[in-house]
């Protein structure tokens, strides 16, 4: 049958109609389906949407109702709306004619393949029915690096051990390297690390700034680590990065490629790329998403970094003792980081990233820097995460002959009530 334009473009409406249908939550009535799509469309005409109703009417609404999947529908209407949109561009009311016979039945086959593709792509992505996760596997750990800690050196860790560990590593890559997620984002985060059961147990990484799940009415909580480094000697690192790149990608050019200004004429020319509220980092990392946390030289915002560091971090180490903060790593989290140490030891990928042509700052531009009460502020933070550490370190290793072992388990069970038989 060789159908006219106008018996096509109704064809289309009722095929977008159809699928609406067919995966739209059961509850929802056919009125409230018809409002949202006369919504959607920017379509008002009640003689376009009888005719459009009638065509509905014959396809048998019921039965499409009674298979209608929910969650799948939901998705499969907001990616299927945006084309239908597109298409309708430039026409005008002679377009829209009545439903016929063969346009329903032509409609019909398209519809029989649309499905088809929609199951093979439920096959494809797996069931999407809940599966009970072993409570080993059900852990997902949240590593917010902070940038120039040695961040890369100890995910290509990581990387090295998930297919021997059996566990996914996700990088979270930010528009332009935002540490701060919008709103929306934080949800789709959020939903995403405890909803994605195929990634688990997974470890996720990335330049963002501490999110509070529990503010989401999230019961388990990943479990966030992180690394930091003294305050100058990261911002030396980082400006120089910036200039010459690293050994990691050497052939990538970077922002400031060209400036050959060493770190010491930046600071005494008094350049903004070296000025002290460049040194306000690892305090936000910490603090999170709210405003007052990039408040540069908020006190706020230091004493929240520091109760998030000790109630909502697992463990911090810092990038001068990253091999015991791995160790401690293998240690309490065996899931991930069984064979950590000796990888990072013996493995080439440990101190990968290097940044080239980097010089030392002399005595009088740290001691300018020093001045600054922002630095005070970040270094208060990074000796207090260090004395954290080490505290931790002292009741976890033991020392002989120069080098550190893991403590065995120091606690048992004395008395266990009622005793049984």
């Amino acid at each position: 049958m060789i159908l006219n334009p106008g018996r096509a473009i109704i064809i289309e409406d009722c095929l977008f109609y159809f699928l609406s249908l067919l995966f739209l939550d059961t509850r929802n009535s056919l009125d409230t389906l018809n409002a949202n799509v006369r919504s959607t469309l920017g379509v008002g005409e009640n003689e376009k949407e009888e005719e459009r109703k009638e065509c509905l009417k014959r396809r048998g609404e019921e039965k499409i109702r009674q298979n209608a999947g929910k969650a799948y529908g939901q998705d499969l209407l907001s990616q299927r709306r945006a084309p239908v949109l597109r298409g309708r561009v430039g026409r005008t009311d002679t377009d829209h004619h009545a439903c016929g016979n063969g346009a329903v039945r032509s409609e019909r086959a398209i519809a029989r393949h649309e499905v088809r593709e929609i199951e093979q792509r439920h096959t494809i992505d797996g069931p999407r029915q809940d599966a009970t996760l072993d409570e080993d596997d059900d852990v997902v750990i949240i590593y917010n690096r902070v940038p120039k800690t040695a961040s890369t050196s100890f995910t290509n860790i990581a990387y090295d051990l998930c297919a021997k560990n059996k566990y996914h590593v996700l990088h979270i890559n930010t528009t332009k390297n935002n540490p701060v997620m919008s709103l929306q984002d934080q949800v789709r985060f959020v939903k995403n690390v405890t909803s994605w059961k195929e990634m688990k147990p997974g470890f996720y990484h990335g330049h963002i700034s501490y999110l509070d799940f529990a503010k989401f009415g999230v019961k388990k909580k990943p479990i966030y680590i992180n690394v930091i480094r003294d305050p100058i000697e990261r911002l030396v690192s980082y400006y120089y990065f910036l200039r010459f790149g690293d050994d990691y990608r050497p052939g990538l050019r970077r922002r400031k490629q060209g400036d050959k200004k060493t770190f010491d004429e930046c600071v005494a020319a008094g350049g903004s790329d070296c000025a002290p509220e460049k040194l306000w980092l690892q305090i936000p990392f910490f603090c999170g998403h709210s405003s007052e946390c990039w408040n540069v030289g908020s006190r706020w915002a230091l004493e929240q970094a520091k109760y998030n560091l000790i109630n909502e971090f697992f463990l911090v180490g810092v990038t001068e003792e990253l091999e015991d903060f791995i160790m401690l790593l293998e240690a309490t989290l065996p899931r991930f980081f069984r064979g950590a140490t000796e990888l990072y030891r013996t493995g080439k990928k440990s101190h990968l990233r290097k940044t080239t042509e980097k010089k030392l700052p002399t005595k009088e531009t740290i001691a300018k820097l020093q001045q600054s009460e922002i630095w005070k502020m970040e270094n208060e933070f990074y000796e207090f995460a260090l004395e954290q550490f080490q505290f931790v370190r002292a009741h976890a290793v033991r020392e002989k002959d120069g080098e550190l072992y893991i403590l065995t388990q120091n606690f048992f069970y004395e008395k266990i009530y009622p005793k049984s038989n």
